[in-house]
């Protein structure tokens, strides 16, 4: 949408190497997006809309793209799940950005494997004393609200839990492959204390909680990965159509030609495919789920094929760290990986796939 892309052109684009140099979204950048209301963009009920947001930011910004991402997963938990307390409290300032969500699900020895978390939280006093060590927490520098997933008697439960709560500690994650400006941080809560109205839904309703979520951040991932495809695309047609070799533009040869063809329609079909994806959300179909896995699937490796040959068909120079598709190619392969892996999509989607649907 025309909004979301000048938003970016402006703010963003200009800007997102000196982010992923520093490791870090500053601070005017957040004031921002918040000013623009995108914080609570998952809030609104359009979720067509929130496509489009994600995939302008992702063009602009992955690391961006993702604090949006994990802020819009936890918001989404709070406002389907959270207690009428919970939600009085926490929605107002998630909507308007004064408080970041960050979603600790991940344990270094689990990784994706919830029935191997081991985080506990045990009643106490009317309400829970949790401990946890959570791996990978993206924007968990800066996040003012925790959900944290433990386990209870019931089974694995949801939680909220304030980023300045006694017994939270961060260790800032850097140096990593990519979006390296989405400021991750290891969490670890030591005898935290939460009352009774920080249980997202009900006890052992996790998964539940989890899934949720995941099909938000998922939806999110693959949005944001046709951005990525279509900053590359922006970026090869304007270095071929200027770089000269064997004494033509690069434009002219017809195995770049093919290269950029199978971009330009690759990015039009994922692109529809998270349309279908939202519409499905929008409409409340049951099937949105492995519409999102499909989407997420083709979007992500789609993004990973156009970033390499972006970056081949930029030599030498592509290869460089500051130029562009020097990062989309590093950010490219996190989507792969992040709110579940290609391998775990195509486990899914074979699985629907067998079962007739």
């Amino acid at each position: 949408m025309t909004e979301f892309r000048s938003f970016v052109d402006r703010v963003v684009r200009p800007n997102a190497e000196d982010f992923d140099r520093a490791g870090e979204i500053p601070a005017w950048v957040l004031e921002e997006v918040s000013a623009a209301g995108y914080w609570g963009a998952v809030l609104d009920g359009d979720m067509v809309r929130f496509g489009a947001l994600h995939e302008e930011i992702g063009r602009g910004c992955s690391s961006l793209r993702s604090l949006l991402t994990v802020h819009s997963m936890v918001s989404y938990a709070v406002d389907r799940w959270g207690t009428a307390a919970a939600r009085e409290k926490w929605l107002p300032q998630l909507a308007s950005g004064r408080v970041l969500g960050g979603f600790c699900l991940t344990e270094a020895e689990a990784g994706s494997d919830c029935a191997a978390l081991v985080a506990t939280a045990v009643p106490h006093e009317g309400g829970y004393r949790i401990n946890a060590r959570k791996k990978w927490t993206t924007g968990g520098q800066i996040a003012g609200l925790l959900l944290v997933f433990a386990r209870t008697e019931r089974g694995l439960s949801a939680f909220v839990v304030p980023g300045d709560a006694p017994g939270v500690k961060r260790t800032p994650i850097g140096d990593v492959l990519g979006t390296r400006a989405s400021m991750m941080a290891d969490i670890e809560l030591v005898d935290c204390e939460v009352g009774a109205d920080s249980l997202v839904g009900a006890e052992g309703m996790g998964l539940a909680v989890i899934t949720g979520a995941l099909d938000i951040g998922r939806y999110s991932v693959a949005c944001g990965s046709v951005g990525i495809t279509q900053a590359c695309l922006e970026a090869v047609t304007a270095h071929c159509t200027e770089r000269v070799q064997g004494g033509s533009v690069l434009a002219e040869h017809q195995l770049v030609q093919k290269m950029i063809t199978e971009m330009a329609v690759n990015v039009r079909a994922a692109r529809l495919l998270c349309v279908e994806a939202g519409e499905s959300k929008d409409r409340g179909d049951p099937e949105t789920i492995i519409a999102t896995c499909v989407a997420k699937y083709f979007a992500s490796t789609t993004a990973m094929r156009a970033a390499g040959d972006a970056v081949q068909l930029h030599g030498a120079v592509g290869c460089a760290d500051g130029h562009p598709v020097s990062r989309y190619f590093r950010d490219a392969k996190v989507m792969e990986i992040i709110e579940g892996s290609t391998q775990i999509q195509e486990l899914l989607i074979a699985r629907d796939a067998l079962r007739g649907r």
